[in-house]
C-alpha cells in the first residue's frame, strides 16, 4: 500500500455518441488530452461519469479504455467504487482489484440510507479490511446527506489502506482545518470543491480531485505547480481567476456544463448525458478562459 495520491487528477467524464452509446474514441482521446496538460492521473467511474447509468458492459470499457492509456502514459488510475452497500462495496473492489493496473478506489461516504457517522466509520473500516486496493474516501456532504466529521476522518487516516480522502464540503471550515492538524501525515487531503482548490492547496494540500479540470487541466497544473513551488502571489492571482469559470462549469448538475463546454470546444463529440439529466447551454465566461504562462 505504497501509493500516495499526488497532483492534479482529473474525473473524466463519459463521452456519448450522438446515438447515445459509449463514445470510445472521444474518452481514449480526452484521457490522453489532460495527461499532456500535466494530470498526475485520472479517475474513472467518477460522479463526474455519470457511473450510476452506465450498464455494467459500460464500466468495465470505461475502466478498460482508462487503464490502456494509463498503462501508456504511466500515470495512476483511480477508479470510482463507493455505494450505500457494504458488502456491495467490498465486492466491487476485489473485482476490480482481479486487475494489476489500478493504483486506488474512491469510495464516497453511503448515501440516501443516512446512515450515523459511527456507521460511516465502520462501513469504511470493513472495507478497508477487505479491500486488496488502497482507499480514498470521498466525502461530499450535500450529496450524501451525511456529515463526516474530523475525528471520524482522522481515526480512518490511520488505517493502512487509507491513503486520502476527497475533500468536497462546500467551504473551508474547521473541521478541514483540524483534519490538516489532526490527519496522520502520509494521509492526502485531497481539494474537491472546484472553487476552492486554491486555499486547500495554500492549506498543504497534496493535490485535487477536479471535475473542472476537465476543461481546465492545464491552469489546474500550474496553481498546483505554483503553490507548491511557493510562488504564492502568481498562485493567488491564478486561483482568484479560476473562481469564476470553476463556478461556472457546476452550475448546474455535473456533468452537464462540463460536457457542453469540451463539446463546444471541440474535444468531445456531443454534449450528450442520460437521463435525469438534461443538456446545458455554455455560459459565457467560458469563452474566455484564464490564461496562463507557464515557466519551468
Amino acid at each position: 500500500m505504497t501509493f500516495q495520491p499526488y497532483g492534479i487528477l482529473v474525473p473524466l467524464v463519459t463521452p456519448f455518441a450522438a446515438d447515445g452509446d459509449l463514445a470510445a474514441a472521444d474518452l481514449t482521446r480526452l484521457a490522453h488530452e489532460v495527461i499532456d496538460a500535466g494530470a498526475a492521473g485520472i479517475v474513472a467511474l467518477g460522479t463526474t461519469a455519470e457511473a450510476s447509468t452506465l450498464t455494467a458492459d459500460e464500466r468495465r470499457d470505461v475502466v478498460r479504455i482508462c487503464a490502456a492509456v494509463c498503462r501508456e502514459r504511466d500515470v495512476p488510475l483511480i477508479v470510482g467504487a463507493g455505494g450505500n452497500d457494504t458488502a456491495g462495496t467490498v465486492r466491487t473492489v476485489t473485482e476490480l482489484a482481479e486487475r494489476d493496473d489500478i493504483a486506488a478506489v474512491l469510495t464516497v461516504v453511503p448515501y440516501y440510507v443516512r446512515p450515523t457517522e459511527a456507521g460511516v466509520v465502520a462501513h469504511f473500516e470493513y472495507v478497508a479490511d477487505r479491500s486488496p486496493l488502497p482507499l480514498i474516501l470521498y466525502n461530499v456532504p450535500y450529496r450524501t446527506g451525511r456529515t463526516l466529521g474530523w475525528e471520524a476522518i482522522a481515526r480512518l487516516s490511520r488505517h493502512p489502506r487509507v491513503v486520502g480522502i476527497k475533500q468536497a464540503v462546500g467551504a473551508v471550515d474547521t473541521d478541514t482545518a483540524l483534519l490538516f492538524a489532526e490527519a496522520e501525515p502520509s494521509f492526502a487531503i485531497l481539494a474537491g470543491e472546484d472553487t476552492l482548490v486554491s486555499p486547500l492547496l495554500a492549506m498543504g494540500a497534496p493535490g485535487a480531485i477536479l471535475a473542472t479540470a476537465n476543461v481546465y487541466p492545464r491552469e489546474f497544473v500550474e496553481l498546483h505547480r505554483l503553490w507548491r513551488g511557493g510562488s504564492r502571489e502568481a498562485a493567488r492571482s491564478l486561483g482568484n481567476r479560476l473562481v469564476g469559470p470553476a463556478r461556472a462549469l457546476m452550475a448546474e448538475p455535473n456533468p452537464t456544463v462540463i460536457k457542453a463546454a469540451l463539446h463546444a470546444l471541440g474535444r468531445i463529440s456531443t454534449p450528450r448525458v442520460r437521463l435525469p439529466l438534461l443538456p446545458a447551454a455554455v455560459p459565457s465566461i467560458l469563452l474566455d478562459p484564464p490564461r496562463v504562462t507557464t515557466t519551468r
